[in-house]
């Protein structure tokens, strides 16, 4: 009956979909394997070491000797003409970022139980690149929530007046939830990961992260030291992400000296044969 071959073929899509996901989870959890993975674990722990030290030191200058200064040059909060500033930062709200990136992630997969054999192999090499990203930014997004809740760092003018230690820790409101900035961690996660897989496009990732946290500075969301914490959170989470698919042979290799490049993924051309592959519904 043709209904039951409809249903057929609908169960056997449904069970393809699900085992290409059960497949991607499982390549995520495999032990790691690189030979040179210590290397790159010892080279992660120098960089993070650094960062600590410098952008602690960056963090706490600016607490004290710029963040009531620099808020109190900014337009009220609600000047009209801002409104371009908000649409923009939105593209930096980890919400959108994250949704926009498990959308891309979803059709991949959709559109990869249609295909079979190379086509597929192709497809299923970009859904691992977007799994990369997502993670990048995932996992120093859900630490900075974390951080966000326990530090209680009040807003620009939480307190009505210009102060920079104005806190009420373990608050987990909005309005004491300032430290570090959520919009400058997922920016700066997003712009280091696509730095990470495609070295070309490193300047206009930078350009994105920056013209996001200046949008916070300027829609007074946040303090000078708070987009600086949460652009190195970001950046740090998403350089362990990278680690984690590296040490797998995941989208990434490490050389005997522990440094981390990109594997060559696919190219456009190879793109365009993939959708010429898709077979008509």
């Amino acid at each position: 009956m043709p209904g039951t071959a409809g249903t057929g073929w609908s169960s056997h899509y449904v069970g393809t979909v699900l085992r290409l996901a059960r497949g991607a989870v499982r390549q995520l959890l495999q032990p790691p394997s690189h030979s040179s993975r210590a290397e790159a674990a010892r080279r992660l722990a120098r960089h993070w070491l650094l960062m600590a030290i410098g952008g602690g030191a960056v963090i706490a200058g600016l607490m004290v000797f710029l963040d009531a200064w620099e808020i109190g040059l900014m337009p009220p909060r609600g000047t009209t003409s801002l409104w371009p500033l908000r649409v923009m930062t939105g593209f930096g709200k980890a919400e959108n970022i994250l949704w926009g990136l498990a959308a891309a992630l979803l059709i991949v997969v959709l559109v990869a139980a249609r295909l079979h054999g190379p086509s597929r192999a192709r497809l299923a090499a970009v859904g691992l690149r977007l799994q990369y990203l997502f993670l990048a930014v995932l996992v120093p997004v859900l630490a900075g929530e974390v951080i966000k809740g326990a530090v209680g760092r009040g807003r620009p003018f939480a307190g009505g007046h210009a102060d920079a230690f104005n806190y009420s820790h373990f608050a987990w409101t909005e309005r004491y939830a300032s430290f570090p900035s959520g919009h400058a961690t997922a920016s700066f996660a997003l712009a280091f990961a696509v730095a990470a897989l495609w070295p070309r496009m490193r300047v206009a990732a930078a350009i994105y992260a920056l013209l996001i946290i200046a949008t916070r500075l300027v829609l007074l969301a946040h303090h000078p030291s708070d987009v600086t914490a949460g652009a190195l959170l970001g950046v740090a989470g998403a350089m362990l992400v990278r680690y984690w698919f590296a040490a797998r042979h995941l989208c990434f290799s490490i050389d005997r000296n522990g440094r981390i490049a990109p594997l060559a993924g696919p190219s456009p051309d190879r793109f365009k044969g993939v959708a010429g592959d898709v077979p008509a519904p």
